[in-house]
């Protein structure tokens, strides 16, 4: 094969990956300021809110690792190709839906079909570049995926309230038809050694994550609880055990086992899950709350989460250039540590403002939780790879990716019922519950002995 850099269409063709990026992560930051307006139009159960999210968080975080190993077996382009057709009619499905149902169906074929096309992207980028065009390349995802942050609660509370919530799943149809045109632009690509699919861990795991997630939501009494949790830890234990036997056969398993057995990693894993539950569920609180109970238009309500996205994105890049490479590890503490001052700022707000007015020091809150997850993310996700082997690199990148949409997931089931249940105070105490919880869970990631750094550079 010739030189990656040799590749004449290499830079059009990352615009197209890249649009594909930001189209996923705009679908599920526009959708939670549109959620409130859908469930006015089409009625049903006050869950529905939550469901519109999870319903397409959960089979994207269930299906991703195994849309990676689709791409090393067909090809990454086809598989994005198919991905990205499937995302647009699924789109379009939710754009005319009639019933909160069929919204719902179609919102997981969306998130079945992101899984398909958010794999890809790192590969094909891999392919079509080397030597510092690469790092050049992959630093662009980044800037994009925060922009498309900033973008998509304002985009969703322009669109609900100039048009209607339809109009917020039309805007997936121009990028994506956009990405299909100019698929011919990427090079096909697929493993040298194609792994067979482990569709028996899919269907566990995908058991594991709904028998946890479907009482939260749905709410359930004690013994409901017992049953699905207790089913999901069965499921759980079988799914390792389920690896274990297909690594012994020499067959390719969804997940390198040898992971399970790195402590640090686990606790990766874990602080993952707890952290962008906070994240997740507070983003839909907040919007939720400021519309169903002030009764703020959704412009309104989109406008106001327009301080915790550009704070990320400042934070982000300067940890990314400044802190990290200077302080290592120890920035993810500061950046848990500004979160959880962002989470109480917000208690305090909701305590000193009427309910029917709107909370205007709760900017403030937000914009110090959107610090705190710009200086959290960037030395996480470094630290966690760090005694990551080169063999598991793959799989543990697929994993992170996959359980951080999970801990989404679950952040909007358990704080979203929390506040239907007690309000938004409520749901903001439990997130700083959760964030202790993450602290505890991160202090493993990092070795007794490693260095005072742990950074991009180790």
């Amino acid at each position: 094969m010739p030189r990656s850099n040799t590749y004449r269409h290499r830079w059009p063709a990352l615009a197209v990956l890249l649009v594909a990026e930001a189209m996923n992560l705009l679908d599920a930051t526009i959708m939670t300021v549109a959620a409130p307006a859908i469930h006015a139009d089409l009625g049903g159960p006050v869950s529905d809110i939550q469901w519109y999210g999870a319903a397409y968080t959960l089979p994207f975080a269930v299906l991703l690792i195994a849309g990676g190993r689709l791409g090393d077996i067909a090809g990454r382009r086809r598989v994005f190709v198919i991905g990205v057709a499937g995302f647009v009619l699924a789109s379009l499905t939710c754009a005319f839906a009639p019933s909160a149902g069929l919204l719902i169906g179609a919102r997981a074929v969306q998130g079945a079909a992101a899984a398909l096309v958010i794999p890809q992207t790192i590969g094909l980028i891999r392919v079509m570049f080397d030597g510092d065009e690469l790092a050049r390349a992959m630093g662009s995802i980044g800037p994009v995926m925060g922009l498309a942050a900033v973008c998509g609660p304002v985009a969703g509370g322009v669109l609900t309230h100039t048009a209607s919530w339809h109009a917020v799943f039309f805007v997936n149809v121009p990028l994506g038809l956009g990405a299909l045109l100019a698929t011919p632009l990427l090079r096909e690509d697929r493993s040298a050694h194609r792994p067979r699919l482990d569709l028996v861990g899919t269907v566990l795991v995908s058991g594991v994550v709904g028998s946890i997630t479907y009482p939260l939501i749905q709410g359930a009494d004690s013994r409901s609880y017992a049953a699905a949790w207790g089913l999901g830890i069965a499921l759980c234990a079988a799914f390792v055990l389920h690896q274990r036997h297909r690594t012994r056969r020499a067959l390719s398993p969804l997940v390198e086992p040898s992971l399970f057995g790195n402590r640090g990693f686990f606790a990766a894993l874990l602080g993952s899950v707890l952290f962008f539950a906070v994240v997740g569920g507070l983003m839909l609180v907040v919007v939720v709350q400021l519309q169903l109970g002030p009764h703020i238009g959704v412009l309104a309500a989109g406008l106001t989460l327009l301080p915790w996205s550009c704070a990320m994105g400042i934070s982000s890049w300067t940890a990314g250039r400044r802190l990290v490479p200077r302080y290592g590890s120890g920035v993810m503490y500061a950046g848990l540590a500004a979160l959880l001052a962002g989470v109480l700022g917000a208690v305090a707000a909701y305590a000193t403002v009427p309910a029917t007015g709107y909370p205007w020091p709760l900017l403030a809150a937000l914009a110090v939780c959107g610090v705190g997850q710009g200086l959290f993310a960037v030395p996480f996700f470094t630290t966690a790879l760090h005694r990551v082997r080169p063999h598991e690199t793959g799989s543990a990148a697929g994993l992170l990716n996959a359980v951080q949409q999970l801990g989404s997931t679950l952040g909007v089931a358990l704080l979203g019922s929390v506040y239907f249940r007690g309000g938004a105070e409520d749901a903001f105490w439990a997130a700083a519950g959760l964030l202790v919880a993450t602290g505890a869970a991160v202090v493993f990631m990092v070795p007794r002995r490693a260095p005072a750094y742990l950074s991009v550079r180790s």
